[in-house]
């Protein structure tokens, strides 16, 4: 009986608030819905007057096209352009969701951010070393990786980062989670110092490259570099959802979740690894992207209530969706030019970000 109380703590502890289960799988099928529209939308939406529609009939009817170059213009635009982007929308937004519900869980403050650990600092330290040296240092490793090099350098920027933060902030087999967020905040700051460093030292078309890919986008996204990202951000992914019962029980408290029997240690490991990789992975091919981390998770946990179960799947959703929807925007509101996305997540993130400080302050009380 004692065992049964034991198990059942952390569910009883979301519950506080009412049972939300109904209320959370009504709002994950209503976010898949809203996944699929945004994927056809982003399919659709472009400066190119391209048909989504007409190729993807094309291709499930068999039919021939009356318009030979015209219909392999549409091809090339929609599967080799559109559809890389749009999949690579979908794992980011994804990714970045989750990152944060796994950070806000792991420091329990909704404020905290897949950057907070400087790993997005590390990977755009990793990513600007290679634009601004590959042609000089670095030469002989972008001659043998090629377009690979940009994305692996970010995202061994990362990694080299979070086994830093590891390293600094364990001590005898204990990881402290304070400690880590104080050193990623010293370490983002030390990357953030060398970023800007080699900028001082980047040329002006390498200063225009860099400015783009530090604001966003997911203009270079192509196939090849979704195989390169693509099975380490799926398997971050598929990784996190067990950790859903674990950090349920951390809203108690760490002595708590390991009276509970939750594995802490094994817990925050995989936790900072598994966001460690997905936003490495990240921000190796569409650079720095804000905001998603912080709003997604937030918005979800005032809809469908604090539990992780459906918390992490349905972050999953509409950080997908949203990223999707706000690389629509970046196309056509400047069209044919691109803005990059990260000015348009920002726009929306920042007042969001903002009202969230005020409503804990309690200056705004809804």
């Amino acid at each position: 009986m004692a065992e049964q109380s034991i198990a059942g703590a952390p569910s009883r502890a979301m519950a506080a608030d009412g049972d939300r289960s109904a209320r959370a799988r009504f709002v994950i099928a209503l976010l898949c819905l809203t996944l699929v529209l945004s994927v056809f939308l982003s399919l659709t939406s472009g400066a190119s007057d391209a048909s989504a529609v007409r190729v993807i009939r094309d291709w499930v009817t068999g039919a021939v096209p009356s318009d030979g170059a015209l219909a392999a213009r549409d091809r090339l635009i929609v599967y080799d352009i559109r559809m890389p982007r749009v999949l690579l929308g979908v794992l980011i937004g994804a990714a970045l969701a989750v990152c944060g519900a796994v950070m806000q869980g792991l420091f329990r403050n909704p404020l905290a951010d897949p950057g907070l650990i400087g790993v997005s600092a590390g990977s755009s330290l990793g990513a600007v070393a290679v634009i601004v040296l590959g042609t000089t240092w670095l030469a002989p490793v972008t001659l043998a990786l090629g377009t690979l090099t940009l994305p692996l350098a970010a995202f061994f920027g990362g990694l080299a980062v979070t086994l830093l933060l590891y390293a600094i902030a364990t001590r005898q087999g204990r990881t402290s989670v304070a400690t880590m967020l104080l050193a990623g905040i010293a370490i983002s700051a030390l990357a953030m110092a060398l970023t800007g460093v080699l900028i001082f030292m980047a040329d002006d078309r390498q200063l225009r490259d860099l400015t783009f890919w530090q604001l966003g986008s997911l203009a270079g996204a192509t196939w090849p570099k979704i195989g390169t990202v693509g099975p380490v951000i799926i398997l971050a992914l598929a990784a996190m959802p067990f950790l859903s019962r674990g950090l349920n029980a951390l809203a108690l408290g760490e002595a708590t979740a390991g009276h509970l029997g939750i594995p802490v240690q094994r817990l925050k490991y995989t936790a900072i690894v598994g966001v460690s990789a997905a936003v490495g992975a990240s921000v190796a091919v569409s650079g720095g992207i804000g905001f998603i981390g912080i709003v997604v998770p937030h918005v979800l946990r005032l809809a469908i209530g604090p539990d992780n179960r459906y918390l992490l799947p349905a972050s999953a959703l509409l950080g997908a969706s949203l990223l999707l929807i706000a690389d629509a925007v970046a196309r056509t509101i400047v069209a044919p030019a691109e803005l990059p996305i990260g000015i348009v997540t920002a726009v929306a993130g920042a007042p969001f970000f903002l009202w969230i400080l005020l409503r804990k302050r309690g200056v705004i009380d809804l």
